[in-house]
């Protein structure tokens, strides 16, 4: 079996590019930086499903990109949940949040409708991150949505 991406993640998120192990995407929801990190690798619905050096390599990149991500946007906290409950297929995500966001301090889901990127505001949003991404992350974003 290959790697697929969950038909819910391609139609909420824009596809960023990849690190070794896991496939960058950001959720179409304007409103917070929210980024997914999805091990590229077939049927995982739990972490404990990866091997040793897999289950590393995961903590590597998510790490390596919460680090970039709170550069990039100055969060005042970074929430990373791996939930599936809507979303069987493993996935991690890392949302900034800044006081005085639309839901803070709240959990981001359910509390407001998401707002779609303009291409002015996902333009922006890419500019502030793009140099905070290591030299191994492979950019593949070409276009408005997946």
């Amino acid at each position: 079996m290959s790697f697929a991406l969950h038909p819910q993640l391609a139609k909420d998120c824009h596809r960023l590019g990849h690190f070794e192990l896991g496939l960058l995407l950001l959720m179409n929801d304007a409103q917070y930086p929210w980024f997914i990190l999805v091990p590229q690798h077939a049927g995982l619905r739990e972490i404990y499903e990866l091997d040793e050096p897999g289950q590393a390599l995961l903590l590597r990149e998510s790490t390596t990109l919460s680090r970039a991500l709170m550069a990039a946007f100055r969060g005042d906290k970074l929430n990373i949940a791996a939930l599936g409950n809507m979303v069987p297929q493993l996935h991690l995500h890392h949302i900034v949040r800044h006081a005085g966001d639309p839901a803070w301090p709240a959990p981001v889901w359910g509390r407001h409708p998401a707002r779609a990127y303009t291409a002015e505001e996902l333009a922006q949003r890419l500019a502030l991150l793009r140099p905070h991404l290591p030299a191994g992350f492979v950019e593949e974003y070409a276009g408005p949505l997946v």
